[in-house]
């Protein structure tokens, strides 16, 4: 049996029919938020999102959605490293700056703690962006291939077409990364995916929980995506709840914004149409360029 409805708060009652409620309506060029509430799904960024969001004259909900929870008793890495340690790969994908860390770190608990990063000196290593190139550097291991924005797993097989490498290890993270390793294997490549760590809910739940209640009434205007893994965990909880249709319909009244490709596909996905990606992958522009077209996207939506 579907629960009722949710309802909206008091605290949005105005003379002013609800579609001209909580923005301009006017659309000039660079705007700021004016005043809408924005939610976001962030985690370890959630007070920077937060301060962002505030410097564009927007309202933040800012509900984290998630934690890297590294995998117990990671023998499948163990076993990853002794191949590696047997010199079995000649190229290495890493996909996350934090995967990169963590297998590092899991690594060391069980072999000399430079040992990983010997190993990698010694392969083909192509980092998904700029976050695995930081920790690289840490590490003072080298890369020999650069992958373009958006860094998407297109990029990736893009930056590395005509490589003579055949013999692939690809640190996941999260999501099995399907696509890649299905390009990868159409050339001719021998693929290994290692699995280092696995999304799980916030340990507190309640503000995640709370933004899916509030999306459910409609008490939200915009709605900023920077991972896959946030639409999951926001509709599993909403769907906990008994809130996942009106989540849905809620979302396709708002300004659902996504920070790339990847995860716009992971909303389409789900059936929830993004209606914009920044000119660049990254948080900054991601809240700027919603701040500066929010206004026009709800009234074509209102």
């Amino acid at each position: 049996m579907n629960p009722r409805p949710p309802q909206k708060s008091t605290h949005f009652s105005s003379a002013l029919p609800p579609n001209q409620l909580r923005f301009p309506l006017a659309y000039n060029g660079a705007m700021s938020f004016a005043g809408l509430k924005v939610v976001a799904f962030e985690s370890r960024r959630a007070a920077e999102i937060a301060q962002l969001i505030r410097k564009q004259r927007g309202e933040p909900i800012v509900a984290p959605s998630m934690r890297e929870a590294p995998i117990e008793r990671n023998e499948e890495a163990f076993r990853f490293a002794e191949r590696l340690f047997d010199g079995e790969f000649d190229m290495m994908v890493l996909l996350t700056g934090v995967g990169t860390r963590i297998l590092n770190q899991t690594l060391a608990t069980r072999y000399p703690p430079d040992r990983f990063a010997e190993a990698l000196r010694k392969l083909t290593i192509v980092p998904r962006g700029p976050k695995p190139i930081g920790v690289l550097r840490e590490l003072n291991i080298p890369f020999a291939v650069t992958v373009p924005e958006p860094n998407t797993w297109r990029e990736v097989l893009a930056a590395t077409e005509g490589r003579p490498e055949r013999h692939i290890a690809v640190q996941e993270y999260g999501r099995p990364s399907t696509e890649l390793i299905d390009g990868f294997r159409a050339r001719g490549a021998e693929v290994t995916p290692v699995r280092v760590y696995q999304w799980e809910l916030p340990e507190d739940t309640g503000p995640l929980r709370d933004a899916a209640e509030r999306i459910a009434a409609e008490e939200v205007d915009v709605a900023l995506f920077t991972t896959s893994v946030q639409i999951d965990h926001l509709l599993r909880v909403a769907a906990e709840k008994g809130l996942e249709d009106y989540v849905r319909t809620a979302l396709t009244k708002m300004v659902v914004a996504s920070v790339g490709p990847a995860t716009s596909e992971a909303l389409e996905d789900n059936g929830i149409h993004p209606d914009l990606e920044p000119s660049h992958p990254k948080m900054g522009y991601l809240v700027q360029e919603t701040a500066d077209r929010a206004a026009a996207i709800l009234q074509a939506k209102r």
